[in-house]
């Protein structure tokens, strides 16, 4: 289990990375943008954070832009073998998984 988790650390900032990168291109308030990542046993991690009025363009319609956002996420950690999460929190605190 050791390896799989140093492997993860060693593959940190693609996935992370990535996630900013994008989402920084879709909103309006990029200062707000906040990415943050952890490694467990289950593997990666990533939580994202923007301003309440960009919600709506990070989730998109019918909530196709985080799904797609999601799907490009796994697949770059599943290259690397690592199992990758995204989930979105809300500006108010709460935590909504779309």
């Amino acid at each position: 289990m050791d390896d799989a988790v140093t492997t993860q650390d060693q593959t940190q900032g693609r996935d992370k990375d990535f996630v900013e990168f994008v989402i920084k291109q879709l909103v309006e308030n990029v200062d707000a943008v906040k990415v943050d990542r952890r490694v467990d046993e289950l593997g990666v991690f990533i939580t994202v954070q923007v301003a309440k009025e960009d919600m709506g363009k990070l989730i998109g319609k019918d909530g196709k832009t985080i799904d797609g956002l999601r799907t490009l996420v796994r697949v770059i950690g599943a290259k690397e073998g690592n199992r990758v999460n995204l989930k979105v929190v809300e500006p108010e605190g709460g935590a909504t998984q779309f």
